[in-house]
C-alpha cells in the first residue's frame, strides 16, 4: 500500500444496500489496516471550499499585531487565534512550523450540553470570515456524523450510536497557514509526528503536499487524495473506544525541499469531537479473549484535558 484507500459517501448514502455495505466493509478495513482514507462526495460544495481558502488566506495575511488581537490566552488555544510555533507534537520541545485558527461548536438551543463552550471570536476586518468558516464546519459535521454512522454498523452497534455524541460535540474548525520556510529549521517541521486526540478527523485538500501516514511496518507514505477527495483518519479517542480495533495512525507535515521553502502551505482539518460527557471506556463488542481491555475508564473531556496539557495549549 503506497498511498492509503479511497471510499465514496454516495455508495454509503445511495439507499442500496449493497453498495451500503461495500463502503461499511471498505472503511471498516482501512480503518483497522492504516487508520487513513480518503473519500469523495462529500457534503463540501466547490463553490464553499474556494470562499474558505479565499477568506482563510485573507486573515493569515492580515499583520500580526491585527492576529494577535484574537489570540485569547484564557481559552487555551480552543477558540480564535493561535500564534506560529506555539503547539508542538506530544514529546517534542520544538514548536511546530505553523499559525492557526481556531472556530468552534455553536450548539443547538435544545442541545442540553454538561458544559458551555467557548464564544467564536468575529474577526472585524473580514466580514465574510466567520459566516463562512462556520458553513463550512456544518458541512464537515455532517460528513463526519455520515463516516460515523457507517463504523458504528462495522463495529456491530447501532447505525446511529454516535449521532447524540458527535451533534452539538466539542468539535474544532482549524484552518492552518505553515508560512514561507527563511532559515534552516532547528529540529522543528510543520507538523510533527503525533496521533490525532479525537474520534475522527477530516482534512480538507491541502494547498501543496507534505502530509505522511506512518505504516504499520514502519514506513512512511504520502497521503495523496484526488482533487475534490477529503482525508479522514481515526483519532485517539476512537482507537480508545474500540480497544484498537481501528486504529489512529501516527502522521506528520514534513518540511518540503528546500527549492520550494519560498511557497506556503495552507490546510484545514476538522478535528471531531463527541460531548464531553461521552464515555470512552472500551465497548464489549471489541473485547475478547485475543483482545482483552486496553485502556481504563474516561471521558472525552477528560481525555482531551490530558492532551492539550501534553501538546502545550494548557499550562500545568
Amino acid at each position: 500500500m503506497n498511498n492509503i484507500p479511497s471510499v465514496d459517501l454516495a455508495d454509503f448514502t445511495s439507499g442500496d444496500p449493497t453498495r451500503k455495505q461495500h463502503f461499511v466493509d471498505a472503511i471498516g478495513k482501512a480503518y483497522e489496516d492504516i487508520g487513513f482514507v480518503s473519500l469523495k462526495n462529500h457534503f463540501l460544495s466547490d463553490k464553499l471550499v474556494d470562499n474558505l481558502y479565499k477568506e482563510v488566506k485573507s486573515f493569515f495575511a492580515l499583520p500580526l499585531e491585527t492576529k494577535k488581537k484574537y489570540e485569547r490566552e484564557e481559552l487555551a488555544g480552543q477558540r480564535g487565534y493561535v500564534s506560529f510555533g506555539k503547539e508542538h507534537a506530544k514529546g517534542k520541545k520544538e514548536g511546530d512550523l505553523k499559525e492557526f485558527w481556531h472556530f468552534g461548536q455553536e450548539p443547538d438551543e435544545d442541545a442540553n450540553l454538561s458544559e458551555e463552550y467557548p464564544e467564536n471570536l468575529d474577526v472585524d476586518e473580514l466580514d465574510n470570515f466567520n459566516e463562512v468558516g462556520m458553513e463550512a464546519y456544518r458541512m464537515l459535521e455532517k460528513t463526519g456524523i455520515y463516516v460515523l454512522r457507517a463504523l458504528a454498523l462495522y463495529i456491530g452497534l447501532d447505525e446511529h450510536y454516535f449521532d447524540h455524541w458527535a451533534s452539538n460535540g466539542n468539535s474544532i474548525l482549524r484552518p492552518i497557514h505553515y508560512p514561507p520556510i527563511t532559515e534552516e529549521p532547528k529540529g522543528a517541521v510543520r507538523a510533527g509526528a503525533h496521533g490525532d486526540i479525537n474520534l475522527i478527523t477530516l482534512l480538507m485538500g491541502a494547498s501543496t503536499g507534505g502530509l505522511q501516514v506512518l505504516r504499520k511496518d514502519g514506513e512512511w507514505i504520502d497521503a495523496i487524495p484526488n482533487e475534490d477527495e477529503l482525508v479522514i483518519n481515526v483519532g485517539d479517542m476512537l482507537e480508545r473506544h474500540t480497544n484498537n480495533k481501528l486504529r489512529s495512525t501516527i502522521h506528520r507535515v514534513v518540511n518540503p525541499p528546500k527549492e520550494q521553502w519560498g511557497s506556503p502551505r495552507y490546510s484545514i482539518p476538522f478535528f471531531m469531537h463527541p460531548r464531553s460527557d461521552m464515555k470512552l471506556n472500551c465497548l464489549e463488542q471489541c473485547i475478547d479473549a485475543n483482545n482483552p481491555k486496553a485502556y481504563d475508564d474516561i471521558t472525552a473531556g477528560e481525555f482531551l484535558h490530558q492532551r492539550l496539557v501534553e501538546i502545550g495549549l494548557i499550562k500545568k
